[in-house]
C-alpha cells in the first residue's frame, strides 16, 4: 500500500515544478542557455528553502519520537503493574 503523505507530496512537487517551467519558459527570452539557468537558479532556491523547513523541523521530530517512546513506556509500565485501566 502506498504511503498517502507521500502521493500527496509528489503530487505537490510537480506542480511546482510545472509552475516554475511554464513562468521561466513563458516569461524569459528564447535563449535556452537563459531559461535552463534561470530555470537551475529556480531549482536551487527551492532546494535551499526545502532544507531550511527540514532543518527547522528536526527539533520537532526529536520532540515527536521522545513521545511516542514515553507514550509507550508508560502504557507497558501501567501494563506491567496492573494499573492500566480503560479510557473514559
Amino acid at each position: 500500500m502506498d504511503n498517502p503523505h507521500k502521493q500527496v507530496q509528489s503530487a505537490l512537487f510537480s506542480r511546482i515544478i510545472n509552475n516554475m517551467v511554464c513562468v521561466f519558459v513563458f516569461t524569459s527570452p528564447t535563449n535556452d542557455s537563459n531559461i535552463q539557468k534561470n530555470l537551475n537558479e529556480a531549482v536551487h532556491d527551492v532546494n535551499l528553502t526545502l532544507n531550511d523547513i527540514s532543518n527547522k523541523n528536526k527539533d520537532t521530530e526529536v520532540l515527536a519520537r521522545m513521545w511516542l517512546n514515553y507514550s509507550k513506556s508508560a502504557e507497558y509500565n501501567l501494563e506491567a503493574t496492573g494499573q492500566k485501566r480503560d479510557p473514559l
